[in-house]
């Protein structure tokens, strides 16, 4: 007899990058990234998504605690972060906050590092956003990479795959089609790329025990 095969669960956590500000909800990268999983033939079930736009890392950690999903889930991305830097928190209480972070979502992965993927914060200095604040991009890319390289080492201290899409988020730049209306968060053509990057970590992870 042939047994169904268990479907897999996915909760997405961040702020604006996951939640898709600006573009139709199948164009977050999390949507995307479980239709291309589907398609592979990897028995996954629609992804749970808990962000919001403007979230840092203590506002998704309330949120948590308020939403308290239940675990144990068999994938969990995290990508938080870009909300501190915005607002000038210093780089010692980001890594505190992202570090708590990291072991909630170990915990809703039922304690296994392969199950999570942390994914890097992009560039938003690049955008036309940053030049109508008048922001200066190369301090905000300074600024960025201290805070990928902090979160990198946390994940790295607990086994956890870090996953750059910075360098495409700088590659797409302000081209046309790869920003929402807003001039600030990616498109879904750009998120595409995103998700083709991705893949690899998300297969490795929901193959790994």
């Amino acid at each position: 007899m042939n047994r169904a095969r268990a479907v897999l669960r996915y909760l997405a956590l961040g702020d604006s990058y996951t939640i898709g500000e600006g573009i139709a909800p199948e164009g977050r990268w999390p949507r995307q990234l479980a239709e291309r999983l589907q398609a592979l033939g990897v028995p996954l079930a629609e992804p749970r998504i808990l962000a919001q736009t403007g979230w840092t890392c203590a506002e998704l950690a309330a949120a948590l605690d308020a939403a308290e999903p239940p675990g144990p889930w068999d994938l969990v991305s995290l990508l938080v972060g870009v909300n501190d830097q915005y607002r000038g928190h210093p780089l010692a209480q980001l890594g505190r906050d992202y570090a708590a972070l990291l072991e909630r979502a170990l915990a809703l992965a039922g304690r296994r590092p392969a199950r999570v993927l942390a994914v890097s914060i992009p560039d938003w200095g690049v955008t036309p956003f940053a030049r109508r604040e008048l922001r200066s991009p190369a301090r905000i890319a300074r600024e960025l990479d201290a805070c990928n390289a902090l979160e990198a080492k946390e994940c790295a201290a607990r086994g956890i795959a870090f996953a750059d899409v910075t360098a495409l988020s700088r590659a797409a730049g302000d081209a046309a089609g790869m920003l929402a209306e807003d001039g600030l968060h990616p498109s879904a053509a750009q998120y595409a790329r995103w998700t083709a990057a991705l893949l690899p970590y998300a297969e490795r992870a929901l193959a790994a025990a």
